[in-house]
C-alpha cells in the first residue's frame, strides 16, 4: 500500500526535477494525494466491516 501511495502521488504531484526539494505547490499537491488516498482506504476497509457484519447476520 505504501508503495503505491508513493508512486502515484509522485507521478501526480512532481513535474520535474530541478530541486532535490519539494516546491510548495508540489508538497501541497503530496500532502493532498496523501490525505485522499488514505481517506479512501480508511473508507474501503469500513465498508468491508460492514458487508462482513452484514454477512454475519444474515447466516
Amino acid at each position: 500500500m505504501y508503495n503505491s501511495l508513493v508512486e502515484r502521488c509522485f507521478d501526480d504531484c512532481v513535474d520535474s526535477f530541478r530541486r532535490k526539494t519539494l516546491d510548495k505547490q508540489e508538497e501541497t499537491c503530496v500532502r493532498r494525494c496523501t490525505e485522499k488516498f488514505l481517506k479512501h482506504s480508511m473508507r474501503v476497509g469500513m465498508r468491508f466491516v460492514e458487508l462482513n457484519q452484514g454477512a454475519a447476520t444474515q447466516d
